[in-house]
């Protein structure tokens, strides 16, 4: 190695071995999946380390140019030094000018290694010197950053400490104790936090890294928490309305504020030469300029979002400041759900709890747009003939000349989506796009919506309009089509990027390779023109990609459930191999677990199209012994469910599992990312849930396996799938024999408006009463557990007990589980999910005697 450029590695080596005697059986791990490249100064070359077994690493070193990887230095020298002369961890190793020379760093202390004689001298001691884990106090959300890591929790206080999860919501989940002196291993994922708390107070928190995560608690390093700045409550005194709002003009000359809900404007230089000016007359309380934050709460399920300050507008200024589009809002009631929190922990008595939600058939918030002119407060009427019932309308962006702005109109239903051009001078209104779907256009969460900017006169949206997820080109002054993008029976997925000058857009698609999995993801690129369209990834499994630093070539990541993860780098423009980097060893989750998934293709009820899954098998599998079947469900339409990646945990199938019986996942008909007709077969239709093609998958495996009982078949799934786990034993009883409910949406009626109009229309009509498993609990057949959480906040837990209040009218008999304190999933912790896998043994092992 020659050059300047510093080579900075993080290594950990060696560590004590602690006894851990508190029952967590360490969880197995993939080794070698993971890249992280750390560039040299010339960005031709690059350096990475990958973890392999009993904590020991290895350094690569890659030339992009000669395609060329090797090892960085001799590991096996470095290893027994480490080990023999310093006895600390080493956190990072530099190679400076001297390319035979390293600088070895870790817990304050720095060594000397010259690679020649391999004899290491040390230049600094710092074994004195407490260790940091990178403690933070208060709490913040966790988010996702990357794959699973574990983390290695020691406890060298007196006290037992309790381990604590900080969910995306920012909600605290406990995940047990780490007793006094001892150590324990926690699964996690990369960006995901934890506190660590005492009976007496919280002690530390800390981000879980893409790393080997060592976390030693002890006194010394409990002096090194950072205490995080809190987020400073709004000022809502000593503040001009701009200040607050955002709402002075572009060329800085206005302040648009609220008074007595109507619109005003004062100059934002306090001149006293000009009085503000009223720009409306004829606003009320139930018809305000004020900025709405009700749809969030409502919809958007951001219950505990504030109101904005009364005197705030929701304006949106053009770039020259001489127009004003505002918004006034018609403001509905907001409905709230009301539970009972039986047990709080600050209190004997129960509380009454209650957040805003609404649910379909709700009245929304209405947003009507205004347009003024700053200098005279004159204004341009818009007509509203193009967005008449707006479930959304949104402000999308001004023209660099301010002679026009666009606005996006999602159509109560969600069969009309619209892109509309609104002209300054005129306030006239003409549609750009519009996508229409006798069913639904799927813009919700994991949806097909894409609505890029190429230019001003050019936009990228996507559309199912061939029976296909495809992108096109539109002529944003003419409104029409200038090509398609891609076509084929095959979807695009998602966009990864759009290089706008060179006229190109990287995308990942499903479907595109026609000898595989078709929800295996394929990343690709495409010329804006239509033209150049090449797939750039070739492994069989499902990809993922990371670009280099300039986006010449990329690292790909490849795996299946039944293959380890593979990692390539290979080129952006043609998607030629470079060099190959790592092949995962997964050794060790084989021999936790006994088996891999199997993957399984069957026909569907149509008798062509492919319906695909998994089966999980028991850990200590026999293959002449008879199991019962255990289907894990969830069909959520706005989605594809059946894992594709390979995955160290299947948790809850396992345990079901390994209690023996055989556990399969599935994706039926009116589940995404197929064609538009396959997914159709949801719409007003939820109770279909793709069981004809699930149950003719389940045959069709168990003709070809013996060991599948089909006499004895079960399922469970929790909030769509606890819906679906139900319809499975009311419409189908004579094949599903016992079910596991958790926190279903029971009634559609009863679930989050967003989601249900998607999937079953707008007005509400007689298909949510048809679809409803509460008003169709008299079809129970088998055997049913229902299972609530108190706190469920995302569905409404009424609907549970709706259900069970039916059933009981019904004379059915069934098992009902509330678990107070819980909230949405009430199975995934450790006493539901018991009960759940033995309630689904017990029942099937019945029908066999």
């Amino acid at each position: 190695m020659t050059g300047t450029a510093a080579l900075r590695f993080a290594i950990i080596v060696l560590t004590l071995t602690h006894t851990l005697a508190t029952g967590w059986a360490q969880q197995a791990r993939i080794y070698r999946d993971r890249v992280e490249p750390h560039w040299l100064g010339d960005g031709d070359r690059f350096w990475y380390r990958v973890d392999l077994p009993d904590s020991h690493k290895e350094f690569w070193l890659v030339d992009t140019k000669e395609g060329k990887r090797s090892p960085a230095f001799n590991h096996a020298k470095v290893a027994e030094l480490l080990r023999t002369e310093t006895g600390l961890p080493v956190d990072s190793i530099e190679f400076s000018d001297d390319p035979q020379t390293l600088v070895l760093k870790g817990r304050g202390s720095e060594w000397q290694l010259n690679l020649t004689t391999y004899q290491i001298e040390t230049l600094r001691d710092g074994r004195d010197r407490s260790n940091s884990n990178g403690f933070f106090l208060p709490p913040r959300k966790s988010v996702g950053k990357g794959g699973d890591v574990e983390l290695k929790i020691t406890n060298q206080l007196d006290v037992p400490i309790d381990l604590i999860w900080i969910n995306t919501q920012g909600e605290q989940q406990s995940y047990g104790t780490v007793p006094a002196g001892q150590q324990r291993n926690q699964h996690t994922y990369v960006g995901h936090v934890w506190l660590l708390k005492t009976e007496a107070k919280s002690l530390a928190c800390f981000e879980a890294a893409d790393r080997q995560n060592e976390i030693i608690v002890d006194t010394a390093s409990l002096k090194t928490v950072k205490r995080m700045a809190q987020p400073r409550p709004e000022r809502r005194n000593n503040r001009r309305p701009s200040e607050r709002s955002g709402a002075q003009s572009a060329n800085g000359m206005w302040d648009a504020y609220v008074e007595d809900h109507n619109l005003w404007l004062r100059p934002a230089d306090d001149s006293e030469d000009q009085q503000p000016l009223q720009l409306s007359t004829d606003a009320t309380a139930e018809h305000s300029f004020h900025k709405d934050t009700a749809r969030a709460r409502l919809v958007e399920m951001a219950y505990a979002l504030e109101e904005a300050a009364a005197d705030v507008p929701d304006v949106r200024w053009s770039p020259d400041g001489n127009h004003l589009l505002a918004f006034q809002t018609t403001t509905v009631p907001e409905p709230r759900v009301q539970y009972l929190e039986s047990s709080p922990k600050d209190q004997l008595q129960p509380k009454l709890q209650s957040y805003p939600y609404a649910k379909p058939g709700d009245s929304l918030p209405q947003t009507t747009p205004r347009l003024f002119i700053a200098a005279d407060g004159q204004e341009r009427e818009i007509s509203t003939s193009l967005f008449p019932n707006a479930f959304k309308l949104q402000f999308l962006k001004w023209s660099e000349d301010s002679s026009r702005c666009w606005l996006f109109y999602n159509e109560r239903g969600h069969q009309v989506l619209r892109v509309l051009e609104v002209d300054a001078a005129s306030g006239n209104v003409r549609t750009v796009v519009e996508e229409r779907s006798d069913t639904f256009v799927h813009y919700s969460t994991g949806g097909k919506f894409v609505l890029e900017w190429l230019s001003e006169e050019q936009l990228l949206w996507a559309s199912e309009r061939s029976g296909w997820n495809h992108l096109y080109r539109y002529d944003v002054n003419t409104g029409t089509v200038l090509n398609a993008i891609t076509s084929g029976d095959w979807n695009v997925r998602r966009i990864e990027h759009i290089d706008r000058d060179a006229g190109v857009v990287w995308f990942y698609a499903v479907g595109i390779a026609a000898d595989q999995d078709p929800y295996h993801e394929h990343f690709c690129r495409v010329n804006l023109d239509g033209t150049g369209m090449q797939v750039l990834t070739q492994g069989d499994g499902t990809h993922e990609i990371e670009w280099t630093p300039n986006k010449t070539m990329f690292f790909d990541r490849y795996s299946r459930v039944d293959l380890a993860p593979i990692t390539e780098l290979r080129s952006a423009s043609d998607g030629a191999l470079i060099v190959p980097l790592e092949i995962g060893d997964v050794s060790e989750v084989i021999r936790d677990r006994g088996h891999l998934p199997e993957r399984f293709v069957a026909l569907g009820r149509d008798g062509t199209t492919g319906i695909y899954g998994i089966i999980h098998r028991p850990r200590h599998f026999d293959p002449q012994q008879s199991y019962p079947i255990v289907e894990n469900i969830y069909a959520g339409p706005h989605d594809h469910h059946v894992p594709k990646a390979f995955r160290s945990s299947y948790r809850h199938q396992q345990q079901i599992a390994d209690r023996g019986m055989i556990v399969v996942q599935i994706d039926g008909m009116g589940t995404a990312w197929r064609s538009k007709a396959f997914h159709d077969v949801c719409y007003k239709n939820l109770r279909d849930a793709g069981f004809p093609d699930r149950i003719k998958w389940i045959r069709a495996a168990a003709e070809s396996r013996p060991f599948m009982d089909v006499g004895r078949v079960g399922i469970y799934g929790g909030s769509a799938g606890g819906q679906n786990a139900m319809a499975a034993v009311l419409w189908h009883g004579t094949f599903y024999r016992a079910a596991v409910a958790d926190c279903g949406c029971h009634d559609n009626r009863m679930d989050k408006l967003w989601w249900n109009e998607q999937w079953m229309g707008w007005p509400v009509d007689h298909v949510y009463a048809s679809n409803s498993n509460t008003e169709n609990a008299h079809r129970l057949q088998g055997k049913l557990m229902l299972v609530v959480g108190e706190l469920d906040r995302n569905v409404d837990p009424a609907s549970t007990t709706q259900v069970v209040n039916a059933l009981i009218k019904a004379d059915k008999d069934f098992k009902i589980l509330p678990i107070p304190g819980a909230g949405h999933g009430a199975c995934e912790g450790s006493y539901g999910s018991r009960r759940r896998s033995e309630f689904l043994a017990t029942h099937l092992r019945a029908l066999n005697q």
